[in-house]
């Protein structure tokens, strides 16, 4: 395929469809759709490619809303809005349940709202708030939600661990989510983003800018010890610079990317880097061997201020062999660039300045 549409969100009133043409070079705004304020974070069903849904980032309470989408990223909607039952939140996702799960980072709590047959309408009743204890002296900040083998597992900023919730209920779409467990993370660490994969945990911490590799223990409540943390900020940074990290990626392998590559992405929130913020590629060495751990393969600067979303296109149609990243800060827009040398390096390939800042993406 050598045409991509992707769909963009970011602090405002309206969802962007971007054409990325790899033949040409090219990215274009294809369009602008209105949408809720503050669509921050935007996630994908599953299962069915033309629904999607949506945060609205705002206090002192946010929303959930439900899209649809064409092939080509003609959006409509929001086909339903429902509140999220807390302040400010900054990440959804849709659960294999048929749920969608969103997490109020500001005031530590989330829900998981059960949704109809079209996927589209959301069960208000059935999605009771679940509120993470606050550490000592301090204040959750739930950042993501991960589901993985019956659990969904929910990052703490504040409290410096990952949440294990698990269902009560049928398994089809339980209804009650209850927190069962946690894995403790370094303290004052941050974590704020997270990957699993085989049966390792790999973590992005924003407070320490650190990513760390674990064994996932046994749930609900076992525990297991950090194998390697490496520091992901660049190198050379100007006096005042202010590193936190922000996302990280780990797309399946094949056969032209045979390996496992992690990408995460570095934010800079003091003086800024005429080279911009860099995307930090790891690979995953020796697992389960005595030297495991990660090791640094590259950094590539971006030019970009403050990249907190970016995102890897869809294998079914090619697009994997791409990744799409922005800043939510500065003008330098939205870029995309291909994966070379099997995932170990990043190549520009279009770059858009249309729309200043962009924060979340989903490949079509």
């Amino acid at each position: 395929m050598v045409k991509f549409s992707i769909l963009a969100g970011g602090y405002n009133t309206f969802i962007a469809t971007y054409l990325f043409d790899s033949s040409a070079g090219t990215l274009d705004v294809a369009a602008k759709f209105p949408a809720g304020i503050n669509t921050s974070w935007i996630t994908p069903h599953p299962t069915n490619s033309s629904i999607f849904y949506a945060t609205n980032e705002l206090s002192p309470m946010g929303a959930l809303q439900s899209y649809t989408t064409t092939s080509d990223g003609v959006v409509s909607g929001p086909h339903d809005s429902v509140p999220s039952g807390g302040s400010d939140p900054a990440f959804t996702v849709a659960l294999s349940t048929g749920q969608v799960a969103i997490m109020n980072y500001d005031s530590g709590n989330g829900r998981i709202f059960p949704t109809d047959s079209t996927f589209l309408t959301f069960d208000n009743d059935s999605a009771p708030t679940i509120t993470f204890p606050p550490p000592v002296g301090g204040v959750s900040h739930p950042h993501m939600a991960y589901e993985y083998e019956g659990e969904v597992i929910v990052p703490d900023l504040g409290g410096d661990k990952l949440w294990r919730l698990t269902p009560d209920g049928g398994p089809a779409q339980p209804v009650d989510w209850n927190i069962t467990g946690l894995i403790p993370q370094p303290s004052e660490s941050g974590p704020r983003h997270m990957k699993i994969f085989g049966d390792r945990i790999f973590v992005i911490h924003e407070l320490a800018s650190t990513l760390t590799v674990q064994p996932i223990p046994v749930p609900p409540n076992g525990t297991s010890d950090i194998i390697d943390s490496k520091v992901i900020t660049p190198s050379g940074l100007p006096a005042g610079a202010a590193m936190a990290a922000a996302e990280i990626l780990i797309p399946n392998p094949t056969v032209k990317f045979p390996t496992a590559y992690i990408y995460v992405s570095n934010r800079n929130t003091g003086v800024q880097d005429p080279r911009g913020d860099a995307i930090a590629i790891f690979e995953h060495v020796n697992s389960g061997k005595p030297d495991e751990g990660l090791k640094l393969i590259t950094e590539v600067f971006t030019g970009l201020d403050q990249i907190r979303g970016m995102e890897i296109g869809l294998e079914t149609n090619g697009g994997n062999e791409f990744l799409i990243a922005a800043g939510v800060a500065g003008s330098a827009g939205a870029v995309v660039y291909r994966r070379t040398d099997g995932g170990r390096n990043l190549t520009e390939v279009a770059r858009n300045l249309d729309i200043p800042t962009r924060t979340t993406f989903i490949w079509l």
